[in-house]
């Protein structure tokens, strides 16, 4: 390999180097553009939240949507099969929930409360049913 080959190969380099620095670049500015917006709403969700809790009386404490929908589901799903003995991974796969130890885990947990509050019991060690 003489110099001019060597020279014409790192000038090839060299460009295409230069021309993934520039994408980088491009992509660089497109993420602040879409991170400042991002933010901004943030802001703005969390005055909203603000203004919200503000006029929400302070004996109001409302469960987070997602886990009540959730308690709703299971206690919806006891009720359907009254007499139905379900091991918390039956459950889950009944309602189309994740089987993942830390979903089966607070499944677990749920099934626990609702247990204590006497809408199910526990007929053995990892089974529920409705509490007739």
């Amino acid at each position: 390999m003489n110099v001019s080959e060597l020279l014409r190969l790192l000038q090839t380099e060299h460009d295409e180097t230069a021309a993934r620095a520039d994408h980088l670049r491009e992509q660089i500015e497109r993420l602040t553009t879409d991170l400042a917006e991002t933010e901004a709403r943030l802001a703005e969700i969390a005055a909203t939240r603000k203004v919200i809790d503000g006029l929400t009386p302070p004996d109001y404490a409302a469960a987070p949507a997602e886990t009540a929908t959730v308690y709703q589901r299971i206690v919806t799903t006891f009720n359907e099969h009254p007499g139905k003995v379900f091991r918390v991974r039956d459950l889950h796969e009944h309602l189309g929930l994740p089987t993942d130890e830390p979903s089966i885990n607070v499944t677990r947990s749920r099934l626990g409360r609702l247990v204590r509050q006497g809408l199910l019991e526990q007929p053995g060690r990892g089974r529920y049913q409705k509490r007739t």
